[in-house]
């Protein structure tokens, strides 16, 4: 079987961006990971929001092998993925106004905590007034999002601003506007989106960072293992005890 072109060129693109977040955006993955690392040596609790596919960079930090037990998916009816039936309905519940705010009151968030939001373009009503709320309500917020989308597009929150307008700490994913890397003659539209690729690896990084700054303090980061490797569950049973004030996702 001959290679591909196209395929060898999308991973190039995504190596590039790859390099690029991790080069560029250092400074503010110390920051997101020294935040976390704040946040759960005070006794906070962690959550991570994100509408649509962004919503895939969230679910990857959450319950998961490697991962932080305490880190929880604050969930948007109907605008987490493409469960939703139709699927079109998630991205018009993103341009709501009212939703955030409603997901917010009635969740366990609450002064102390972190939130990181993660929104490709962050120009929808959803995550631009779930950062706002966040904050009033006192929580540090951590915005995952492409910086291009707020000088190439309006914004479409009545405030006129964007995600990372709102943040303690934004991290760029340096996507340009329409997340599609490639193109081919005789393909009409440009394809291959590499933000998940790249959204998730940010996530990744800023979580290593914590686990970093906790060691670094005395504290053991809450990790889970693997419960397909020998003691896995007996593991992930004393973290998951220890932190169960802090864990929503077993409730």
């Amino acid at each position: 079987m001959s290679e591909s072109k196209l395929a060898g060129q999308f991973f190039d693109a995504a190596i590039g961006l790859l390099q690029r977040v991790r080069d560029e955006e250092a400074a503010s993955i110390v920051a997101s990971g020294e935040a976390i690392a704040d946040t759960i040596a005070a006794g906070g609790r962690l959550f991570a929001f994100g509408a649509g596919h962004s919503s895939l960079a969230a679910q990857d930090v959450v319950y998961r092998a490697g991962g932080f037990a305490v880190m929880n998916l604050l969930a948007v009816p109907g605008a987490v993925g493409v469960d939703v039936m139709p699927a079109t309905l998630g991205s018009a519940l993103e341009r709501v106004d009212g939703l955030a705010a409603a997901v917010l009151d009635t969740s366990p968030a609450t002064s102390g905590d972190l939130l990181v939001i993660i929104s490709l373009s962050g120009r929808n009503a959803l995550p631009v007034e779930m950062a706002l709320n966040a904050r009033a309500l006192g929580l540090k917020v951590i915005g995952v999002t492409s910086v291009a989308y707020a000088t190439g597009t309006k914004s479409r929150h009545v405030s006129g601003t964007f995600l990372k307008d709102h943040c303690d700490v934004v991290l760029d994913s340096k996507i340009a506007i329409g997340d599609a890397e490639l193109t081919h003659e005789g393909i009409e539209a440009p394809f291959a989106p590499a933000s998940t690729v790249v959204t998730s690896a940010l996530m990744q990084a800023t979580m290593a960072v914590a686990a970093e700054r906790l060691v670094e303090r005395g504290i053991e980061p809450p990790l889970l293992r693997s419960g397909n490797v020998d003691g896995g569950h007996e593991w992930n049973g004393r973290v998951m005890t220890e932190y169960k004030d802090r864990i929503f996702f077993r409730h």
